[in-house]
């Protein structure tokens, strides 16, 4: 049952993005079932326009595995002159009640989570992105090996409106 529930939500995404007319890049990367806190996901960005601005977007598929509240992450834009801007992030990932937040007609869930609005891309060459769990148990130095739950990562730019 959980197999036919996952591939169905896979039909269901494809048809959704290939519909997707405000999306200039949508890409996603297997994590597997655990997000290991040395595991970096790397996305190069398409060649955009320097004259625009854009809004950008961490995407996350989890599912009822992910045992915390919130998701924090570090996402590293590298641009072409090779200056890195790195942010810490912290997200929202379950309603009170412990549900998982997100859209999505089975266990798997899909988050659409802000990075940075209104972002210009006008030096030329490849801007690269870079992003990584930093999940810490309360009280804890040391970063959750393997984070459970998240299957898959994502990001996405879409023009400013």
């Amino acid at each position: 049952m959980k197999t036919k529930n996952s591939i169905f939500f896979l039909m269901i995404s494809f048809l959704i993005i290939s519909c997707d007319k405000q999306s200039i890049f949508d890409e996603y990367k297997s994590v597997g079932n655990s997000w290991n806190k040395d595991s970096i996901v790397n996305f190069k960005l398409p060649k955009l326009n320097s004259k625009k601005q854009y809004n950008l977007f961490v995407n996350i598929r989890d599912n009822n595995d992910f045992p915390y509240n919130n998701l924090f992450l570090i996402v590293s834009l590298e641009q072409p002159n090779k200056q890195v801007k790195i942010d810490t992030l912290e997200y929202a990932m379950t309603n009170p009640d412990g549900s998982l937040l997100g859209e999505g007609f089975s266990d798997i869930k899909e988050n659409k989570l802000f990075y940075k609005e209104n972002e210009a891309f006008n030096q030329n060459g490849d801007y690269k992105i870079h992003i990584q769990q930093a999940v810490r148990k309360t009280g804890k130095i040391e970063g959750d090996k393997q984070l459970k739950g998240i299957t898959e990562v994502g990001f996405r730019i879409e023009p400013k409106e």
